[in-house]
């Protein structure tokens, strides 16, 4: 079999799980909520009298509902590709499939399809809801099978791409970062190939060949049905180039990660680490061998007895020969110390940072280019090239936190910190402080973009000390998110798609409801009711995944409070009214990240299983 034993386990496993059956029932009902949502919206505010404005509104809501699809299925098949990958190495079980019959392809294709199937079942569950959308008209099957066919290429090689980094890199937090950034990376490229000259139709079909993004927005615009069934998806267009290529990419991509699956593991570092011990083995009998035994063999004194038989002593003498008699002091807070000090995520982090540096001077050049060549730009014009920095430097900060979590549990190693004397204090702030000095560069750059806005005068100083006094609270919203997450599950799988879904509901999926807004109608009033309705949802959602495992009236309220928060920040920013912006961002993202800091510590013996209620 082509994809071998690892995928038909999967396939028999998932349908086990409740879960799997609650997370297509989830998704589709928020996909048939923000229809209603919409619809409740354009009625509010707009008279529906004909055939046509049921039509218009059907255009529109397939050509919201495609790209929000299309993120979250790239964004979550690459991040759960890398993680599926990193999961098996953190638990050294790589080693243990590579040693079976199974074959290159067998273990790549089969950790790939695996890790994708969940997300192909809720593609699957989306067709009905398209379906029922394509009721009101101005939406054809025809229309419908090309948003599903794009969406389906690009989550396959962004799967792909996730699973071959995952297997060349050695840790998961690396796989997943640089996973994120080569996909931002791409995307952002492709999109500028298509503004820098729009009046060239071959640069817009380019980018819609290459770019997921232009090519679903292209998929979800009307189009005439062809007739002959073979013109399907009109093999001359930049659809099926986009089909072509992503194609295309998907097998070369596993094509190299099956070439080089074994090569690349076992890693580096513990090969060197292997032939490093077998030449001290060697090195060491040789030496055994050079010496003379007394006369008197029988005659052994009780020390030397002692040392052949004592472990502990053995293994002292080896450590002191293997390092060379070198020590090194940890500080006061060992978590943080070994956070900082060792290669706790890697030794080659700064292929992270060096993709996020790339990423900082594309935008810094859209930036500067902007500013020259408009005197007074909006601030929709700059939000349009800083505020994609933000976000990437906001998940790579969270995804930071929880894999510094999961990386503990998949190695073990939490539980010899839980029978150490490392108090929650040292611990929690420990993993704090380590995550911020991994991610310097990732935090410090937004910072000096929002100093280089200041310095051409885009913004003033009190526009500056909001941005940066904002990012720093944002960041330790993420990063407490992370940490938080991490200790209350066990699974790394549901450890990380619930922290980073936290992350990209707040800051996604509330801006598209405002896109909503501002598509639909400018009327805010009588937009209240619906958004509030999908706001409580929200909340009752983030409550369910930060306080079911550890409940408090604290959790509680922020849950609720949070989502209506962002919601008001993002409305209120359009209007200009920054210093409420700040006030209410501040508030309600320190007010959660402290509800949830003060019971990791407080309850950090009992959430993790070091002592009980009782």
């Amino acid at each position: 079999m082509l994809v071998g034993p690892v995928f038909s386990r999967e396939l028999a496993v998932v349908p086990r799980r409740d879960w799997t059956y609650a997370a297509r029932g989830i998704y589709s009902g928020v996909m048939l909520l923000l229809v209603a949502t919409t619809w409740l919206v354009i009625s509010g505010t707009q008279l529906i009298t004909d055939v046509g404005d049921f039509a218009r509104f059907g255009t529109m809501l397939v050509q919201f509902i495609a790209p929000v699809q299309l993120v979250l299925a790239i964004f979550f098949a690459a991040t759960t590709a890398a993680n599926a990958v990193g999961q098996e190495k953190e638990r050294k079980t790589l080693q243990l499939l590579l040693l079976t019959q199974m074959s290159n392809s067998e273990l790549v294709l089969g950790k790939l399809f695996a890790s994708l199937l969940n997300i192909t079942m809720l593609l699957v569950t989306s067709i009905p809801v398209f379906m029922i959308i394509t009721l009101l008209g101005g939406i054809s099957y025809y229309q419908i099978v090309r948003v599903l066919l794009v969406t389906l290429f690009a989550m396959l090689v962004c799967g792909s791409l996730g699973s071959c980094v995952a297997l060349w890199r050695e840790k998961t937090f690396q796989a997943i970062a640089t996973t994120i950034i080569i996909l931002v990376l791409w995307i952002s490229i492709c999109e500028t190939i298509g503004i820098v000259l729009p009046n060239l139709n071959i640069n817009q079909n380019l980018a819609q060949t290459l770019s997921p993004w232009s090519a679903v927005l292209a998929a979800a615009r009307p189009a005439i049905e062809p007739n002959n069934s073979f013109n399907l998806l009109n093999i001359t267009g930049p659809i099926t180039g986009f089909l072509l290529t992503s194609g295309t990419l998907t097998i070369l991509i596993n094509l190299y990660a099956i070439i080089m699956v074994r090569h690349w593991n076992p890693s580096r570092e513990l090969r060197n680490n292997i032939v490093e011990i077998d030449t001290w083995q060697k090195d060491n009998k040789a030496k055994s061998a050079q010496i003379t035994l007394p006369e008197n063999t029988n005659e052994t004194s009780t020390a030397e007895k002692n040392n052949k038989t004592n472990p502990i002593k053995n293994l002292s003498n080896f450590i002191s020969e293997w390092f060379g008699n070198k020590t090194r002091h940890a500080w006061d807070n060992p978590v943080i110390w070994r956070e900082i000090m060792t290669s706790a995520y890697g030794k080659r982090i700064w292929v992270v940072h060096f993709g996020f540096i790339a990423f900082f001077v594309l935008c810094l050049q859209t930036l500067h280019t902007t500013l020259i060549t408009n005197v007074a730009p909006t601030a929709a014009e700059l939000s349009a090239t800083v505020v994609p920095l933000f976000l990437l430097s906001l998940v790579l900060v969270n995804t930071q936190a929880i894999t510094s979590q999961t990386s503990e549990k998949d190695a073990g190693t939490f539980e010899l910190l839980l029978v150490s004397d490392i108090t929650p204090k040292e611990y929690v702030f420990g993993k704090l402080g380590g995550v911020f000095f991994n991610m310097k560069w990732i935090v410090l750059l937004p910072v000096a973009i929002c100093c280089y806005l200041y310095f051409h005068r885009a913004v003033d100083g009190q526009l500056l000390f909001f941005l940066v006094t904002g990012l720093i609270v944002l960041y330790a919203f993420v990063a407490m998110v992370g940490i938080y997450i991490g200790m209350q599950y066990d699974n790394t799988k549901a450890a990380t798609a619930t922290s980073l879904g936290i992350v990209f509901f707040l800051f996604v999926g509330v801006a598209a409801c405002i896109w909503i807004m501002v598509a639909f109608s400018g009327s805010f009033e009588t937009q209240l009711i619906p958004f509030s309705s999908f706001m409580i949802g929200g909340g009752i959602g983030l409550y369910i995944t930060l306080g079911a495992r550890n409940p408090s009236t604290a959790i509680a309220t922020a849950s609720f409070i949070l989502p209506i928060s962002v919601f008001y920040i993002i409305t209120t920013m359009l209007l200009g009214a920054y210093h409420l912006v700040f006030v209410v961002l501040v508030v309600a993202f320190g007010f959660t990240t402290i509800a949830m800091l003060i019971p990791s510590i407080a309850e950090f013996d009992v959430a993790t299983g070091r002592t009980t209620d009782g």
